[in-house]
């Protein structure tokens, strides 16, 4: 395996040292770090974060993956105070896990148990695991996105359940229902959302009456929203991460890697190194570039470069790009804590106006969660 930090100051070239106050320019600071402290300090009771739910899944997810490098024990402490408002005494968590966002904070629950030793963590997992199994699908395997959405698939949700239900299975004996389960539903979702252009469409509805009209002929909706192509992208690097080197499904999700970075490269912003909220719509004057889903598809290209699923000077030169170009999204304020602007709230389905017209959040938890997964694969 090739030194992450070796990848980074040698073949993608990335250097430090400029002007104080943006990342890019700054002398050589732990981001990392930085933007955890920075979410503590202005959030000392993580019960403000907000409540059990896929962001502070995300965020924390991210925290934990510092956790693991630097052995901060207030980091660990503080994951485990956000879940200890949402776990009982009887491991029980108040939710009925009819919606896939839901169950990404459940990576939080397999950390515990494995950190601490605690029963509760296990038997909340265990809970979440269950409902998997009568979670419903559309006719060929796909889990909806939510159970108020009938037969729809959407990008987003990939990331919201798989990895967590690959780790579930891992680490309790549950591997083949675990592998199976998890590629196949990869596989459903990105051939029904897979575009031409290397892209994907953000969901899709087998039943074709979905309020944000359809594509009559594949069920497809009509854009390509950043963010939710950037779940898919980082479940693949997730999932290709721990599924057995022989295991049938592998070379397909290799070859949505590839069918991915392709995309990236060919619509990265090549005066920024970004990424636009409508991934195709660079040209339009209302788009913008977003942080996020900039940081998930460098986090992918990089560790696909890394790991050898992909090559050449065309992929190493986009993450190098996008890597300097979330980096100047990443900003110390006047009181000394570290911002990252530009990132979209939270958004569903919706047409042209609708994404371009999302509010560009400062430190919303998207953003913070995705930064932190991506300086981790490549700073360290």
């Amino acid at each position: 395996m090739i030194k992450r930090r070796a990848l980074l100051a040698g073949t993608l070239g990335l250097t430090g040292g400029l002007a104080l106050g943006t990342a890019a320019e700054a002398a050589p600071t732990d981001w990392s770090r930085a933007v955890v402290d920075s979410t503590i300090a202005r959030n000392p009771d993580p019960k403000s974060l907000g409540g059990w739910g896929y962001t502070r899944g995300l965020f924390l997810y991210g925290t934990y993956r510092v956790y693991q490098r630097v052995k901060e024990p207030s980091y660990l402490a503080y994951i485990k105070r956000w879940v200890d408002y949402y776990v009982d005494a009887d491991g029980h968590i108040n939710h009925s896990f009819d919606n896939l966002d839901a169950m990404q904070s459940g990576n939080l629950l397999l950390i515990l148990h494995k950190e601490t030793g605690d029963p509760r963590y296990r038997t909340a997992a265990d809970q979440i695991r269950t409902r998997i199994t009568t979670y419903p699908r559309t006719s060929d395997g796909g889990m909806w996105h939510a159970t108020g959405k009938t037969n729809e698939l959407w990008a987003d949700g990939v990331f919201m359940a798989q990895p967590f239900l690959l780790r579930y299975g891992i680490a309790y004996g549950d591997e083949s229902y675990a592998y199976d389960e998890v590629t196949r539903n990869l596989a459903v979702y990105f051939d029904h959302l897979k575009a031409s252009n290397g892209l994907l469409y953000h969901a899709y509805d087998a039943d074709g009456d979905a309020p944000w009209s359809p594509n009559p002929t594949t069920g497809t909706s009509a854009y390509h929203w950043a963010r939710a192509i950037g779940w898919t992208a980082m479940t693949l690097i997730e999932v290709l991460e721990v599924l057995p080197a022989n295991h049938p499904r592998r070379a397909g999700l290799i070859a949505d890697v590839k069918h991915l970075a392709k995309g990236f490269v060919r619509y990265q912003d090549r005066s920024t190194g970004r990424w636009f909220q409508v991934v195709d719509k660079g040209g339009e004057a209302d788009n913008w570039t977003e942080t996020s889903a900039s940081s998930m598809y460098t986090l992918m290209l990089h560790a696909a470069l890394e790991r050898k699923y992909i090559a050449g000077g065309d992929y190493v030169s986009a993450a190098r790009r996008g890597y300097q170009g979330v980096l100047k999204k990443v900003k110390v304020n006047a009181d000394g804590l570290t911002d990252i602007i530009d990132i979209s709230e939270g958004t569903n389905v919706g047409d042209l106006d609708y994404y371009f017209g999302r509010k560009r959040n400062t430190n919303d938890l998207h953003g913070l969660g995705a930064f932190l997964l991506m300086n981790e694969q490549l700073a360290y």
